[in-house]
């Protein structure tokens, strides 16, 4: 993979252009203030350089494959210059297909349409529910995969008890049948690393093969499947700041290509003829084109590969050593504060993206999120994170309804009902982080300033009054 290093240097501090920083939202005290954007685990902002290039290709848009006018042909090269800069970007082998897909969760069911008959899927219950429940599921009766076995690993308490219990689920099966394990690159509720290469060299051992989840890896951290030796990989555009609706199902081609298509239609179609008793025989593609029927994305396409160069060109080296000073101001920002607790599988020093969840005792996290909105413009995320059984386990089993807003939501002795959760990236200013540890503190130590009642199951201020 090809990576520039000039400007990469772990010295430069500077976020990179995202849109949106100059966005300014009312508070309910009075005035307002420029919107601290710190949910980048569910959606990053796009960066710039991602929307100038989209913008320079707009007015050049048109049809993709097989046209003959000369904006057609050039939408044709972007689409295909797309998946190249794709593959580059994840390191893939020679013979990896790169589809484009709408979403991780569009990529990991794509997958699951193709597992080959009597596949055994191994999955971590900490996964995110794109991860966790596409395997087996009943939408995909009669289609190749639907009768996956699947088997749903406890939560490990270490890296090194990851790749153990993988070991011994793998140990009982039969290593001449197909397996896939589905594990995540990190945690989108504790943003803690996990052992891919290990656990990938554990499912090979074994016989089985391995999809990674990067949805929140891929924008932190530079993703080789040929380093990680993994077998397919899955992500986002939306996370990678290039929100116009594209996702990527990278890696082995043989389980896709031997799969009927994900979609039947144009495009994934090689030829159609009908047949003399009426019906029709069809020739599918046998490449990416498979399972890409329908017009594709173009725009989505061309965004991630602008926004995979940009972050090759920042240099990984530099983001990551921003991002840990980030993490670094939020934990000892917070560190005297008692009644703030994160959450961790692997512990408080494990590596980890910038993707921290927390509760905060005699709160609620609808509650706390809504201050932190309505008070001081800063935008989280409070829940369970599409990660169900992971925060359960993490709060220390099912706390049951979520009470009223204002409602204890972590009591002196009590469970939490849900969490907040912080994340930033490439593009987070400091003063945000800077601003959130603040917001924390004085919410903790003083209260919310305004009311909150309680509207469709969610805290929001009451302006009744």
């Amino acid at each position: 993979m090809s990576v520039s290093t000039a400007a990469a240097a772990p010295s430069v501090r500077a976020p990179l252009p995202v849109l949106g920083q100059d966005v300014t939202v009312p508070l309910v005290t009075g005035g307002e203030v420029a919107y601290a954007a710190l949910d980048y685990a569910a959606s990053a902002p796009a960066l710039q350089r991602v929307w100038d290039d989209v913008a320079a290709y707009a007015p050049y848009y048109g049809s993709v494959h097989r046209g003959a006018g000369y904006l057609s042909q050039l939408s044709t090269d972007l689409f295909e210059n797309a998946r190249r800069t794709v593959a580059e970007f994840l390191d893939c082998r020679t013979g990896d297909q790169v589809v484009f897909t709408r979403s991780t969760t569009d990529s990991l069911n794509l997958l699951a349409a193709a597992l080959p008959d009597g596949c055994e899927v191994f999955v971590f219950e900490t996964e995110h529910h794109a991860s966790l429940l596409p395997w087996g599921s009943p939408h995909a009766a009669g289609r190749r995969g639907s009768n996956a076995r699947v088997t749903y690993l406890d939560a490990p308490r270490s890296p090194r008890q990851a790749v153990e219990t993988l070991e011994r689920a793998l140990a009982d099966r039969d290593p001449h049948g197909p397996a896939l394990v589905c594990v995540t690159g990190a945690s989108n509720v504790t943003g803690e690393l996990w052992p891919v290469r290990e656990l990938a060299a554990a499912a090979h051992a074994h016989g089985a093969r391995i999809v990674l989840d990067a949805a929140q890896l891929a924008p932190h951290h530079p993703v080789s499947v040929r380093d990680l030796d993994v077998d397919w990989v899955a992500f986002s555009g939306h996370k990678l700041y290039a929100p116009f609706g594209s996702g990527v199902l990278a890696g082995r081609a043989d389980w896709l290509r031997e799969a009927g298509p994900y979609l039947a239609g144009g495009g994934a179609s090689r030829t159609v003829t009908r047949r003399a008793d009426g019906g029709v025989d069809v020739e599918w593609h046998e490449g990416a084109a498979r399972h890409e029927a329908g017009s594709p994305n173009v725009i989505g396409a061309h965004a991630v590969a602008s926004a995979c160069k940009a972050l090759t060109e920042a240099g990984f080296d530099a983001l990551v050593a921003r991002e840990k000073e980030l993490i670094r101001v939020v934990r000892e920002g917070l560190a005297d504060v008692p009644e703030v607790r994160f959450l961790s599988l692997f512990g408080d020093d494990a590596p980890r993206v910038g993707v921290l969840s927390f509760v905060v005792e005699g709160w609620n996290g609808s509650h706390f999120a809504a201050a932190l909105s309505a008070e001081y413009g800063i935008g989280v995320r409070d829940g369970l994170f599409c990660a169900h059984p992971l925060v359960r386990t993490l709060l220390g089993g099912d706390p049951g309804t979520r009470g009223e807003c204002g409602a204890p939501g972590a009591a002196p002795g009590g469970k939490s009902f849900d969490a907040v959760r912080v994340s930033f990236g490439a593009g987070t200013p400091d003063e945000h982080v800077e601003r959130f540890v603040r917001a924390v503190r004085e919410l903790v130590r003083d209260g919310a300033r305004w009311s909150y009642r309680t509207v469709d199951g969610r805290c929001v201020p009451d302006t009744s009054a």
